[in-house]
């Protein structure tokens, strides 16, 4: 993206506490970090990273775990306000838990994971994940759903275009992303864990992923919040400025986050759905 100039520096907190650069894009309102890593898989490298397991082990873990089953019927319910029913991709499927609710909940259900360890927790309960698009490319699918993945893709023009190709005509495209516009970003600045560097290669501003799928053929339908995550980010972010589970002080952030948001929209974290537009 062109027309870059420095916003902040930040720190891999998860993997190699090296420091990696955010640069704002003029024409997007979207940041970039960089350097980006030419092995981005070793930066996924830790029990840690809680999305690519199922660990209760601690009290942080149960409660993610807990926040996401209950998320598993939010996020369908949201869904089924557009498709009852069809085939449902989940692109960044993670462990396989909400394609596990799409088929209960009837839908015939697919999923892509990069990560070789989620998708062998993933098996263990009869979840198949493909590893990347290439064997999906004769289907096409009603729904396609990103739950914060978008924010990892390397290439998001060629990302963005596959996408396209694989959902129906009038298909719907659900994007979750985090906000770096939220109050919980401008309160811990280098210290917000939804940058997550250097796994997290772009940051989005809602009008910067409006405008930037616009221009890759795509409108916008629908914007939601995820109240939960301003207090889990908040979590995080505490341990990173602090080096303490400050429980009550992120909490009190992530409650604060919210109270603003409504009125100003900046949410922690929000959900995009998005139509196919016609091509000019």
């Amino acid at each position: 993206m062109a027309d870059q100039k420095f916003f902040l520096s930040c720190k891999d907190y998860l993997v190699s506490g090296e420091e990696f650069d955010l640069f704002w894009s003029d024409k997007y309102e979207i940041l970039e970090t960089k350097p980006a890593p030419l092995d981005l898989s070793f930066y996924y490298s830790s029990d840690n990273y809680i999305s690519h397991t199922d660990s209760k082990e601690t009290f942080r873990e149960k409660l993610y775990q807990r926040v996401k089953n209950f998320m598993l019927n939010k996020k369908l319910g949201w869904i089924k306000k557009y498709k009852m029913s069809g085939k449902l991709l989940d692109v960044g499927a993670g462990t396989g838990d909400f394609l596990i609710e799409a088929k209960k909940q009837g839908f015939t259900a697919y999923g892509v994971e990069p990560n070789e360890t989620a998708r062998g927790v993933a098996f263990h309960k009869d979840v198949n994940l493909e590893k990347s698009f290439k064997d999906l490319e004769d289907t096409n699918f009603d729904v396609i759903s990103m739950w914060h993945v978008l924010e990892h893709i390397p290439d998001q023009e060629k990302e963005i275009t596959s996408l396209y190709n694989l959902l129906t005509e009038d298909g719907i495209l659900i994007v979750a992303v985090p906000n770096f516009k939220s109050y919980d970003a401008t309160f811990y600045k280098e210290y917000w864990a939804g940058y997550d560097v250097p796994r997290h290669l772009y940051h989005f501003s809602q009008n910067g992923l409006t405008s930037f799928f616009f221009d890759n053929n795509f409108e916008l339908v629908e914007k939601r919040p995820l109240i939960f995550d301003s207090y889990y980010v908040s979590l995080l972010s505490e341990k990173h400025k602090t080096g303490s589970w400050n429980y009550f002080r992120a909490f009190y952030t992530g409650l604060k986050s919210n109270m603003r948001a409504r009125s100003s929209s900046e949410y922690s974290s929000l959900v995009y759905f998005f139509r196919k537009r016609q091509k000019p």
